[in-house]
């Protein structure tokens, strides 16, 4: 598995509740460019419209060896998943405050380019403190103990 893109701030500003695999649709040149690592999911979200599903946000850079075409970078991408996922993800996307996530976009052990969706709740800005204070307090705990292994 060959991860190109990770949305590293979901996981900050979001409670992710559950996570799925989905299948992209691309375009060639959108492949190669993907193969280059040019790619962003900075500001991915996903929307369930007449029973598909739609990235949009996802940035993918142009392939440096593209002729006279030129590609929309930030254009919405459908998903694949079966249809009896996107119905239970539906239901779920329903309820108050839940959204779906670009987690990560990477090639599958077949070359096929795939996305992780998290279905997602937003964290209240106290959610956010408490993240910081124990990540911290975290990295103070392990610096204490490496000096500690060096000094003793």
């Amino acid at each position: 598995m060959k991860i190109i893109a990770r949305n590293r701030k979901a996981r900050f500003n979001y409670h992710i509740l559950e996570t799925f695999e989905a299948g992209l649709a691309l375009k060639g040149s959108e492949v190669k460019s993907l193969r280059e690592g040019r790619a962003s999911l900075a500001e991915g979200f996903a929307r369930i419209e007449d029973g598909e599903i739609t990235l949009y946000g996802l940035h993918i850079g142009p392939y440096s060896h593209l002729g006279h075409e030129s590609q929309e970078p930030e254009r919405p991408r459908r998903l694949l998943l079966h249809k009896r996922e996107i119905k239970r993800l539906a239901g779920k996307v329903s309820e108050k405050g839940l959204t779906l996530i670009p987690l990560a976009l990477y090639f599958n052990r077949r070359g096929f380019a795939k996305v992780e969706l998290g279905l997602a709740r937003g964290k209240t800005l106290y959610d956010k403190r408490e993240a910081i204070k124990k990540r911290t307090a975290q990295r103070e705990m392990e610096r204490a103990l490496a000096a500690k292994r060096k000094g003793g």
